[in-house]
């Protein structure tokens, strides 16, 4: 279904509104907007207002795992030290089925544990969970170094290739879910088609909305602001059910750190209105969700990619040429499901040919914003998209295109999805995991362990659905064969 999205207003503001910061590896220890920090969690622990705190990781398909604590046992014992877990959460598929093939851990290694040190500055209230308060953690092995396949590492590293040339990138992250009445756990037992949206009709930009989604949508706007994470806009979109959350801008770390606890958010909130939320890429035929990467550059605090007279700056165009050059090979990283390439179709507002143009939403990279405000949105993620994957993939683009000096081509004037001549978005997972195994790019800007580890996330993935038999082939098949 349609994937438009709102303008990304905060990207159109002035520069002097866009956060600033280095946004290096020392990211994670900026702190979000309304941070709760250390002090604020032992002078509510005291009081009785938080008794648990939850202390997570990232996994690869960017969904939050970690522990439950009793506030005083982390305060006492894991805030300073950190806790153990087992290793294969960075190396398993989304069933967290243990898998051999990984070089970070196996059965050949024992699944040894690793260390979650928890990131301070990363600490919030869940106003969605009575006392509960969360901290994410950065992965570290038994030398205390960072683990480099951990989806935070990545990212890390890609902004710290990108502040070598003196540039910091800021983020504003725009996703689409769709919303069901109903538990996933009943749906399932009978088929997802079981399940029927909120929503029943095209309510694109619609302000009247039924009392069941305005209860949801007051409910997960109050309790993410109370999170320390404002919304910039919330609107129904074109497709029956769903549903598109807009950010403001801030650190690129940060944003992805939010996006998470945003799913988190209204994953619970959902269940507990009896509803399910999803953030497939294509949860039904002729339905897309996207992530859209909104994306700016500064250098000591100055946007970098607008020229004076209104065109891309020159660090702009190697920008976007790094972008439609680099991101088909880098495919399994923001396109990480077999359904994720179910979303590139014609005419529903994901790309299917990597193309460029000024305010155009059917190409893969869409110039928007104007003057100080200018940003890249990035349309090629789906919803299903590991933030911070696919984000590290578009900042190495970013920097391939930077390194390079390269130029892009003519900017798309016109439906983009007729532009046969320009490169293609990789069909399939299978493919896209072939290329992203042989790219040069892929290479060098994340090195061979974290390129081998996701190219077997993706093998696993294939493996699972190659055996799989469908409801699709069932209905096209049982009993013509």
């Amino acid at each position: 279904m349609t994937a438009q999205p709102t303008s990304a207003e905060a990207a159109a503001r002035p520069s002097s509104t866009v956060q600033r910061g280095n946004e290096t590896a020392s990211a994670s220890r900026q702190r979000p907007a309304r941070a709760f920090n250390v002090d604020e969690l032992r002078k509510a622990v005291g009081a009785g207002l938080i008794d648990t705190v939850l202390l997570a990781v990232p996994d690869l398909q960017g969904r939050l795992k970690g522990k439950r604590y009793g506030a005083r046992h982390f305060l006492d014992r894991v805030l300073d030290g950190g806790a153990e877990m087992c290793a294969y959460i960075l190396a398993t598929d989304a069933d967290m089925t243990p898998s051999d093939g990984f070089v970070l851990t196996s059965w050949a290694t024992g699944y040894e544990d690793m260390t979650v040190v928890p990131d301070a500055s990363t600490l919030r209230m869940l106003p969605w969970m009575p006392r509960t308060a969360l901290v994410l953690g950065n992965a570290v092995d038994l030398d205390e170094d960072p683990i480099e396949v951990a989806p935070r590492q990545v990212l890390r590293h890609q902004l710290t290739r990108l502040a070598a040339h003196g540039l910091h990138a800021q983020a504003a992250l725009e996703t689409e879910f769709v919303l069901y009445r109903g538990s996933h756990t009943s749906a399932s037992r009978v088929g997802h088609e079981g399940l029927v949206p909120v929503t029943e009709e095209n309510l694109d930009y619609a302000l009247d909305h039924t009392p069941e989604a305005d209860r949801f949508f007051r409910r997960l706007q109050g309790s993410l602001a109370k999170a320390g994470m404002p919304v910039e806009a919330v609107k129904t979109e074109g497709a029956p059910g769903q549903v598109e959350v807009t950010f403001p801008y801030g650190p690129a770390l940060t944003a992805c750190d939010n996006h998470l606890v945003f799913k988190h958010a209204v994953r619970t909130l959902a269940g507990r209105s009896g509803m399910t939320a999803t953030f497939m890429a294509s949860p039904q035929t002729g339905l897309v969700s996207g992530l859209h990467l909104h994306i700016s550059l500064t250098r000591s605090g100055n946007p970098m990619l607008n020229h004076p007279d209104g065109r891309l700056s020159e660090i702009g165009e190697q920008a976007v040429a790094g972008l439609l050059a680099a991101l088909p090979g880098l495919a399994p990283l923001y396109a990480p499901n077999t359904n994720s390439y179910k979303r590139y179709v014609p005419s529903s507002f994901a790309p299917t040919y990597m193309t460029w143009g000024w305010d155009n939403r059917t190409c893969a990279v869409r110039i928007a914003g104007h003057g100080q405000g200018l940003h890249l949105e990035v349309r090629v993620p789906g919803a299903d998209a590991n933030p911070y994957l696919a984000l590290a993939a578009a900042i190495a683009a970013i920097t391939h295109g930077i390194e390079r000096q390269l130029k892009p081509p003519a900017p798309c004037t016109s439906n983009a999805y007729e532009a046969t001549d320009a490169p293609r978005l990789p069909l399939t997972l299978d493919q896209a995991r072939s290329a992203f195994r042989h790219s040069p790019v892929a290479r060098e800007a994340f090195g061979k362990t974290v390129v081998d580890h996701y190219a077997h996330l993706a093998q696993l993935e294939l493996d699972h659905h190659r055996g799989t038999v469908t409801d699709a082939e069932q209905a096209r098949w049982f009993t013509r064969a």
